[in-house]
C-alpha cells in the first residue's frame, strides 16, 4: 500500500501519540512524525514538508500563536489542525485568527478524522499551487517589465521585437486567467462553468450600456474571477445541503475579499480587483464585505452582481438541486430591484434576458 501523506504531529504524551498513531493506521499507510515540542517540529518541517501538522493544546505550556508564529516561518502554507479536550468558542475563535485550519475535539471517529485529514490536505496542496503561481507570475511580470525597458529604448528600430512582446505578454496573460477560473469551478461540479456564464451575462449586459471595449473585457475577467476567494471556504460549507450556520454565513461572506488579497499582487489585474471585492455589495447598502451603497458601488461590480445572481438561480446547487425556472429568476431579480440590484442595471438585463 502506498504511503497517503506525510504527518507531523506535535505532542509531548506519548500514550496519546501512540493511540493517534493507531487511528492513522487504520485509515492508510500515513507518515506519522512526532515531535514533543513545537521546536523540534519546526526542524522536522524544515527536513521536508508536510501534508498536515497536528497540534495537541496541552503541549507543554506554549501558547499556540508562538506555535503558529514559528512553524509558518519554516512553512508559511503549512496547514494546522488543533486537538482540543473539549469545544471551547473562545479558544476556536482566536485559533482561527492566528491562522489554525481547524480545531477539533478529541477522541473522533475515524470518518471524521478521514474527512478532515482529506480536506486539509487538499487545502495545503492549492496553497502550495497558489503561490507558486502567483511567485512565477511575479517573475515573470519582472522580467517583462525589463525587457520592456530596453525595448523602449530602442523603440523606433524594434518595432517587430515590441509587436513580439506584446503577443507573448497577451497570451500569458490570458492563459493566466483562464486557469485561475477553472481551478474555481472545478471544486465543484454544480459550479461547473458557472464563471463562463456569468461572464456571458455580464458581458451582454455592459455591450447593451455601451460600455467601452476596455470596461467590458475587464467586467468580463472579473467575471471569470469572482468567485476566486472560495479557495480558501472550507467544501463542509461550500457544499453544505442545509441552512447555513451563523458562523458559516460569515465564512461565505469573506471570499470577496479573500480573491481580492489573491489578484493584488498581480499588477496586470488591478482593473479588476475592486470589481472581485464589491461583487457582493448591495444598492440599498446591505451588502458585504463594505456595506457600499448606491453609486459608491463600482458600475462593473453592479452589473458582475445581477449576472452572479441570476446565473446561481438557474443552476443546480448543493443547496438546491432543481434550478428555478426562466421566469421564477426572472421574477426575483424583478423583485430585488432597488434593493439587492441596481434598478438601472435591472432594466439593461430585462432587455437582454431572452437572447442569454
Amino acid at each position: 500500500m502506498e504511503t497517503s501523506g506525510k504527518i507531523l504531529l506535535i505532542c509531548d504524551d506519548k500514550s496519546f501519540s501512540v493511540s493517534f498513531k493507531q487511528q492513522l493506521s487504520v485509515l492508510g499507510k500515513y507518515n506519522v512524525i512526532v515531535e514533543p515540542t513545537f521546536q523540534a517540529a519546526a526542524l522536522s518541517l524544515g527536513k521536508g514538508v508536510c501534508d498536515l501538522i497536528f497540534v495537541k493544546h496541552t503541549v507543554g505550556e506554549i501558547d499556540i500563536d508562538v506555535v503558529m508564529l514559528e512553524l509558518k516561518k519554516v512553512d508559511p502554507d503549512c496547514v494546522v489542525i488543533v486537538l482540543l479536550n473539549a469545544q471551547t468558542d473562545g479558544l476556536v475563535n482566536e485559533f482561527e485568527e492566528l491562522g489554525v485550519f481547524e480545531s477539533i475535539v478529541w477522541p473522533l471517529s475515524s470518518d471524521k478524522l478521514r474527512f478532515i485529514i482529506d480536506k486539509g490536505t487538499k487545502v495545503h496542496a492549492l496553497l502550495i499551487f497558489s503561490r507558486r503561481m502567483n511567485q512565477g507570475l511575479k517573475e515573470n511580470n519582472l522580467a517583462l517589465e525589463k525587457q520592456n525597458t530596453l525595448l523602449a529604448k530602442r523603440i523606433e528600430d524594434s518595432t517587430s521585437s515590441l509587436s513580439r512582446l506584446y503577443e507573448d505578454l497577451r497570451t500569458t496573460y490570458m492563459r493566466t486567467i483562464r486557469v485561475l477560473a477553472q481551478a474555481i469551478d472545478a471544486r465543484d461540479h454544480y459550479t461547473h462553468s458557472h464563471s463562463e456564464n456569468v461572464a456571458r451575462y455580464a458581458v451582454a449586459i455592459a455591450t447593451e450600456l455601451k460600455l467601452s471595449a476596455k470596461e467590458i473585457e475587464l467586467i468580463r475577467q472579473a467575471s471569470e474571477l469572482h468567485d476566486l476567494g472560495k479557495i480558501g471556504i472550507e467544501d463542509s460549507i461550500l457544499l453544505k445541503t442545509s441552512a447555513l450556520t451563523a458562523l458559516e454565513w460569515e465564512q461565505i461572506k469573506k471570499h470577496p475579499t479573500i480573491g481580492a488579497k489573491i489578484l493584488e499582487p498581480l499588477t496586470f489585474l488591478n482593473g479588476v480587483v475592486e470589481l472581485v471585492r464589491q461583487h457582493h455589495e448591495h444598492y440599498d447598502g446591505s451588502g458585504y464585505p463594505d456595506g457600499r451603497k448606491g453609486e459608491d458601488i463600482l458600475l462593473g461590480a453592479r452589473i458582475l452582481h445581477v449576472a452572479d445572481a441570476y446565473e446561481a438561480m438557474r443552476s443546480a446547487r448543493s443547496y438546491r438541486k432543481i434550478p428555478l425556472m426562466k421566469g421564477e429568476a426572472i421574477l426575483e431579480i424583478k423583485r430585488n430591484s432597488g434593493s439587492q440590484f441596481d434598478p438601472k442595471i435591472v432594466d439593461v438585463f430585462l432587455k437582454v434576458v431572452d437572447n442569454l
